[in-house]
């Protein structure tokens, strides 16, 4: 059985806005005026390297452990607050993803973000009728993208070898963990994203209409190059 495997942030769900938002916010509270460039940079990165940026551009010292958890839940909250009762859900997400549970494939999520942010987007998708077999967050792995760790660890908990695998990622970090794990990987040209930036992906797309059940087959069986 084929797989494929999804980022969260930016490729299922538009949330380019809220996390902006939320960033924004923390960044003001530890010292810095976080830039738009600076977030784009920084989006799809899990919460304690953006964090350590954020205390490096404010030229303050990085925190303590206990203290990162702390900033890393509020910045979760005011998340979670500026996202409101939105549905994020991509357009054609639920169509991309039935074809494909229809065509035979596994489908799973390898995400940088903390738990309660997967669940929370889950929820969301769930009620738009799109749900997942298995699930790998930042916080189930040793090293963030562009390591591969979550990507196999996606395939691993799908039961599926990471060449059956396709990502489908926004941000060149992604693509490279995918690269990385072994995986074909399409490329989500969404807000904030260039297809310059995506440009080592098998394939870039802007709609998830433009995707379907043979373009996710053809990339297993060409080369990863």
């Amino acid at each position: 059985m084929p797989a494929a495997i999804f980022d969260l942030d930016g490729t299922l769900v538009d949330t380019y806005d809220a996390h902006f938002a939320a960033w924004r916010s923390m960044a003001q509270q530890i010292g810095h005026s976080l830039s738009e460039e600076q977030f784009r940079h920084q989006f799809g990165r899990k919460n304690d390297p953006i964090l350590a940026e954020l205390h490096e551009f404010a030229g303050k010292p990085l925190p303590d452990k206990e203290t990162l958890a702390l900033l890393a839940e509020q910045k979760e909250g005011l998340f979670c607050s500026e996202l409101g009762d939105r549905d994020p859900c991509m357009p054609g997400v639920a169509r991309c993803v039935s074809d494909l549970r229809g065509a035979g494939w596994g489908i799973g999520v390898g995400s940088s973000a903390p738990p309660g942010n997967i669940a929370f987007l889950l929820s969301r998708l769930e009620d738009a009728g799109v749900m997942f077999d298995a699930v790998a967050c930042g916080d189930d792995v040793e090293n963030g993208k562009p390591a591969p760790d979550v990507f196999l660890l996606a395939a691993e908990r799908l039961g599926v070898p990471p060449a059956s695998c396709v990502v489908v990622e926004d941000a060149a970090a992604g693509i490279e963990a995918a690269r990385r794990a072994g995986m074909a990987v399409v490329g989500m040209c969404s807000r904030g994203r260039t297809r310059e930036e995506l440009a080592e992906a098998d394939c870039v797309v802007e709609r998830f209409d433009e995707l379907n059940p043979e373009i996710f087959k053809r990339l297993i069986e060409a080369p990863c190059g």
